[in-house]
C-alpha cells in the first residue's frame, strides 16, 4: 500500500501571517483531510538577517487561531544547513554549479550595457554568464580569500545531465491529477546557493520535500513557474518529486497580492480589531466547524 499524502505549511518568520497565508494554510489543512494524509509545519528560516525568533512563535499563535492543527515536530531550515551544504557541495563536485563573484550592482550595469536580455519567470534578467568560464583553481583561491560568492546553476550542462523532456504530476483539490510541462531553461543560470548560507530558497525546499517524504505540495500561483527550477534540482539530486498543486493568490482591493512587503494587513491585527476567524473560514469557502 502506498504511504499516505503529507503536506507541508511552510511559512517564513519575516513578517506576520495575513489573510493570503491563511487561505493557504487552511488550504494545505483541509486537502491532507480529503486526502486522508497530515499536514507538517516547515519554518523557512534560511535568511539570518530577516528571520526573527518571535515572528515563529507568532505564526504558531496565528495557525492556532485558524485551528490549523499539524503533526510531529516543527521542521526549522536554520537548523539543517550542513544538510543543505551537502547538496550544494555534491552538485558542484558533479561541475553542476559555479562560483559567481558578481554583485548585483555589477550584474545590473553589465546587462544595461548590452542590449535587451531574456528574462526569467520573475522578470529579471537572465545572469549573462560571466563567471561561468573563470578557471576552476583560480576561483578557489579567490573563495579561499574570502571573496563574496553565489553558486549558480551551469543550466547548460544540468540540462545535459538531466535531459528533458520535464514535468510534473499537477493536482487538484479533489485528488485529480494532470501532467504538467515543465521548462528549467527559462530560469537560466539559476544561484543555487547564496552569499551568506549555503543554500537559496530552491535548494532548501526540494532538500526538505524529500527529506520529510512530502508527497503534496500546495502553494500559491505565483511559485507555479519555480517549480520548472525544482522538478530539474530533484532529477540532478535523485530526489522523489512531489504532486503540485498552485492556488490562486488574496488579492487586495487594488488588485495586487498581499505581501508583507506591501505591508498587508496581519492576522493579528484582524483579531484585534474583533474579526472571527468563523468569518475568514467562511470566506475562503472552508467550513466554520
Amino acid at each position: 500500500m502506498s504511504a499516505p499524502a503529507h503536506l507541508r505549511f511552510a511559512p517564513s518568520p519575516n513578517g506576520r501571517l495575513h489573510r493570503g497565508h491563511a487561505y493557504s494554510a487552511l488550504l494545505n489543512a483541509e486537502i491532507a483531510r480529503r486526502l486522508g494524509g497530515h499536514l507538517s509545519l516547515r519554518i523557512e528560516d534560511i535568511d539570518p538577517v530577516r528571520s526573527r525568533p518571535e515572528l515563529v512563535a507568532a505564526i504558531v499563535e496565528d495557525l492556532a487561531w485558524l485551528g490549523v492543527v499539524w503533526s510531529g515536530p516543527v521542521r526549522r531550515q536554520s537548523e539543517h544547513m550542513a544538510d543543505y551544504a551537502a547538496a550544494r557541495d555534491g552538485l558542484a563536485a558533479a561541475g553542476l554549479l559555479y562560483p559567481c563573484f558578481c554583485s548585483r550592482g555589477e550584474i545590473r550595469e553589465r546587462v544595461a550595457a548590452g542590449t535587451e536580455p531574456p528574462r526569467d519567470p520573475d522578470g529579471i534578467p537572465l545572469y549573462p554568464g560571466t563567471c561561468r568560464g573563470l578557471d576552476p583553481a583560480a576561483a578557489l583561491v579567490r573563495i579561499a580569500a574570502g571573496a563574496p560568492h553565489t553558486w549558480r546553476l551551469d543550466m547548460g550542462r544540468a540540462l545535459i545531465r538531466a535531459p528533458g523532456p520535464h514535468g510534473y504530476a499537477a493536482f487538484a483539490p479533489d485528488g485529480t491529477e494532470r501532467w504538467a510541462a515543465a521548462d528549467p531553461a527559462r530560469w537560466g543560470d539559476a544561484v543555487i546557493a547564496r552569499r551568506d548560507v549555503p543554500t537559496s530558497y530552491h535548494l532548501a525546499v526540494v532538500h526538505d520535500d524529500a527529506a520529510q517524504g512530502i508527497t503534496h505540495v500546495v502553494r500559491g500561483q505565483d511559485l507555479e513557474a519555480a517549480t520548472d527550477l525544482h522538478v530539474l534540482l530533484q532529477r540532478l539530486l535523485g530526489l522523489p518529486s512531489p504532486s503540485y498543486h498552485h492556488h490562486g493568490l488574496i488579492r487586495d482591493a487594488e488588485g495586487e497580492k498581499l505581501a508583507k512587503s506591501r505591508g498587508s494587513t496581519a492576522l493579528a491585527d484582524l483579531r484585534a480589531q474583533g474579526v472571527a476567524v468563523a468569518g475568514l473560514r467562511a470566506e475562503f469557502g472552508f467550513s466554520t466547524a
